[in-house]
């Protein structure tokens, strides 16, 4: 009687089931699926997502070392509260590199990157009739992913992504402002027409302008939502377990 014998292959890694289930929660905390302050549970998540302990409890503590996640001493495990110094170090990041991209972009940028930001634009005004925010924001990454793509630097909007997960929660609570998504979008097309006509100054003044306005925005999210933002000194500090290995602590 031929057996089977499951290969290293075959098997799904523990590894796989880290990265998916981080994966998963990584965007349901950055999609304010999950609010901050929400409580996490390893078992429940275990069961939801049908995978041990395991690999939730070190998905947790990659969240932790993201600032995502914050873990109390017999108190639990949450989702980190947004910090205002955090979204302005990811801001502070993001602009440097989305400008510095577009720099060369507009060097770089042909009919075919012009045509596909114009789609992307049409898209996002008919997430907007449409009155879809979810959708909106998945186009307005799009288009910061694509434009940081027409000045060659393909692999750059990674890094973006990995800093910004703060940044995000904040931007997505900022969608519900009055005008606001009707701005942006006005904004976005200032930079493709700067773009198109390869005025670089233009570009750059656009852009710079489009990604500040957090810093409008930030006082007021935070005034309207205050449970969701850092409240110095409500908890002590968080710990992090120190348990899994190549994670600092």
């Amino acid at each position: 009687m031929k057996t089977t014998r499951r290969t290293a292959e075959a098997a799904p890694p523990r590894e796989s089931n880290r990265a998916r289930v981080h994966a998963l929660l990584r965007s349901r905390i950055t999609s304010l699926a999950l609010l901050p302050g929400a409580p996490l549970s390893e078992n429940e998540l275990a069961a939801e997502l049908d995978v041990s302990r395991t690999p939730v409890r070190e998905a947790l503590i990659l969240l932790g070392e993201e600032s995502l996640v914050d873990i109390f001493p017999k108190l639990g495990t949450f989702v980190s509260r947004i910090s205002v110094d955090a979204v302005l170090e990811a801001q502070f990041m993001r602009e440097a590199l989305e400008l510095a991209a577009l720099r060369e972009a507009v060097q770089r940028a042909d009919g075919e990157d012009i045509a596909a930001l114009r789609a992307i634009l049409d898209a996002q005004r008919a997430a907007f009739e449409a009155a879809d925010d979810d959708l909106f924001f998945e186009q307005d990454e799009a288009f910061h992913r694509r434009l940081m793509e027409a000045s060659g630097h393909r692999t750059l909007w990674r890094t973006v992504t990995t800093a910004k997960a703060h940044l995000d929660r904040a931007r997505r609570l900022s969608l519900p402002l009055p005008r606001r998504i009707e701005h942006l979008i006005d904004e976005h097309k200032a930079v493709v027409d700067a773009l198109e006509l390869r005025d670089a100054p233009r570009a750059e003044q656009a852009l710079r302008g489009h990604l500040q306005i957090v810093f409008a925005d930030i006082g007021t999210i935070q005034a309207e939502r205050p449970e969701l933002f850092v409240d110095i000194g409500e908890l002590p500090p968080p710990s992090r377990p120190r348990a899994h290995p190549g994670v600092r602590a």
